[in-house]
């Protein structure tokens, strides 16, 4: 079972590790890469959410079809005789056949007599008659865990858990924005839904999405929404309110996590509207989608085959056992309250419309981690960070950073001076500008000065060589990146680099400086000024009266 640690809201960016493994195969599926020729143990599930572990089993695969007469399982005190068939594939062995079956797609084979498998460590060995053909051993069982062979050995996986690849597909037409600056782009695509909206959050709370999502389903446009069951700090009575609002307008609500729960955290903020994917780093509450408060990116991704891979990732976590209706959750649920937040602040970056010469979806724990230590490792000049928080100095993005530095890549990363982590955020800023020093690397790191412009960083994003920039859900630490669902895209092409590139530089910048409004323009700076200063005032009066 993974382990849910309650902490005071105000922490929440760090979602605080856990001590168990991720995921590395979907279930019944044997991993990619090498695996033994011959008829071998594939995973064991010794510790099933059940009295006396009832469902417990070990899958065992017979490359060709092979008669099981002779063949035994042992744990080194018992040993199982097979029965009397002829079997190919991957076969489930289980004492408790009723138990096994909703818990392997693999093929249930029914044995007298359990292996026993220890919660505590075990040692499993398959026999031809005399013949030892394959073992393995294992330590220390997680509840609702399965142990898997995998092409890099054995890993513990949730129960359940996916193993999707991080797929890229072709070009694509890209709207992109960034939070607190233009929260109407996620409003407004939501409402331009003609056939369905699959909406992801770790959060919901926003009344502009919430009244979004009912006129959609009251068009016809079919509305799911998934949302995690324990956020840090609660799930709050403004959020219980707007869910009620949506199932009574016959908007599907799924909650996911429980004892049976396959990540520590459902944690991304996304939504596949039509044939569109819209991703982005901020929750679906005033101070992210609203713009109320938080710097986020988001992206607005046209691509038929991009949304198509993020739905098949939805319906993968909205189909499995640890998730239930919104109403049965409900019943048994007590919430917390929570002031929403009410900031006010101007457009400096308008939303953008770019061609992307590729999009790849990143998913955790899937392939997240990997996929962009392999880019950073790859980056020739620059790599942008832009993080709340970052877990370690043992980080491996920020390992992979440091690397890109060591090689002379210029890195800068960007925290959050939030007063809830600026003490560690400027302690990580100051050991990395020192080992900058003491090295001699082209890394620089400090914490966000907002200004007028925003009230605290939230975005977890990255550009580059100003050719390609992460957006979305990945916050840099090892829960994050091990145990939680995230999902990101990669948006690669000079005009996302630039776009986002801006922005950073601007943040970068700090305080009331760099607005962006004048980037491209050719007006003398004095003019863009004034007109900048024209455009905000007009801004701000606006949006105060479009806000939730």
């Amino acid at each position: 079972m993974s382990l849910r640690v309650v902490v005071l809201a105000f922490v929440a960016v760090a979602l605080v590790a856990s001590p168990v493994g991720f995921a590395v195969a979907t279930p019944g599926v044997t991993a990619d890469g090498a695996q033994p020729d011959g008829p071998h143990v594939a995973a064991v599930y010794p510790n099933p959410l059940a009295a006396e572990d009832a469902g417990e089993y070990v899958v065992l695969t017979f490359p060709e079809a092979t008669n099981l007469s002779g063949w035994t399982l042992s744990d080194g005190e018992t040993n199982v005789s097979l029965p009397n068939a002829t079997m190919e594939g991957r076969i489930a062995v289980t004492a408790t056949p009723n138990a096994t079956t909703n818990l392997t797609t693999a093929s249930i084979v029914s044995v007298n007599e359990s292996v026993s498998l220890a919660n505590g460590g075990d040692e499993i060995t398959l026999h031809d008659g005399e013949r030892v053909v394959d073992e393995m051993a294992y330590e220390d069982a997680p509840e609702a865990e399965r142990y898997n062979r995998t092409a890099d050995g054995w890993a513990w996986e949730h129960l359940g858990a996916t193993n999707f690849s991080a797929v890229r597909t072709g070009p694509a037409t890209t709207r992109a924005f960034v939070l607190p600056d233009a929260p109407a782009v996620p409003i407004d695509v939501l409402e331009s839904a003609e056939r369905r909206i699959l909406l992801a959050g770790y959060t919901f709370s926003s009344e502009r999405a919430t009244a979004a999502l009912e006129r959609a389903a009251e068009r016809g446009v079919e509305v799911r929404v998934l949302v995690d069951d324990a956020p840090v700090g609660g799930m709050t009575t403004r959020q219980a309110k707007l869910l009620d609002r949506l199932t009574s307008a016959g908007v599907a609500v799924e909650v996911i996590g429980g004892e049976r729960a396959r990540y520590d955290y459902h944690h991304p903020k996304y939504a596949v509207i039509d044939d569109r994917a819209l991703v982005m780093t901020e929750n679906w509450k005033p101070s992210g989608t609203g713009g109320r408060s938080s710097r986020g990116w988001g992206a607005v991704v046209r691509s038929s085959e991009t949304a198509a891979e993020l739905a098949e990732i939805f319906r993968a976590d909205i189909g499995w056992r640890d998730t239930v209706s919104w109403g049965e959750f409900r019943a048994n649920e007590t919430f917390e309250t929570e002031a929403a937040a009410n900031g006010s602040y101007p457009t400096s970056f308008e939303p953008k419309e770019i061609e992307t010469q590729g999009v790849q979806l990143l998913t955790a724990p899937d392939n997240a981690e990997r996929v962009l230590v392999d880019r950073i490792d790859r980056a020739d000049e620059s790599v942008e960070i832009v993080q709340a928080s970052i877990g370690s100095r043992r980080q491996p993005l920020l390992e992979a950073a440091i690397r890109a530095a060591e090689r002379g890549v210029d890195v800068r990363i960007l925290l959050s001076s939030q007063w809830y982590s600026e003490e560690e955020n400027s302690e990580l800023a100051d050991w990395l500008n020192r080992k900058a020093e003491d090295e001699n690397l082209s890394l620089d790191a400090k914490v966000a000065d907002p200004g007028d412009r925003f009230e605290k960083i939230h975005a977890k994003g990255v550009v580059i060589d100003r050719e390609a920039a992460v957006v979305g859900s990945l916050n840099w630490n090892n829960n994050s990146a091990d145990e939680n669902r995230e999902i990101a895209v990669v948006l690669e092409g000079t005009e996302a680099g630039e776009y986002y590139g801006k922005v950073f530089d601007a943040d970068w910048e700090g305080g009331d400086g760099g607005s962006g409004i004048g980037d491209d323009s050719p007006l003398p700076v004095g003019i863009v000024a004034a007109v900048a200063g024209i455009v905000v005032l007009a801004v701000v009066v606006a949006r105060r009266i479009e806000f939730e």
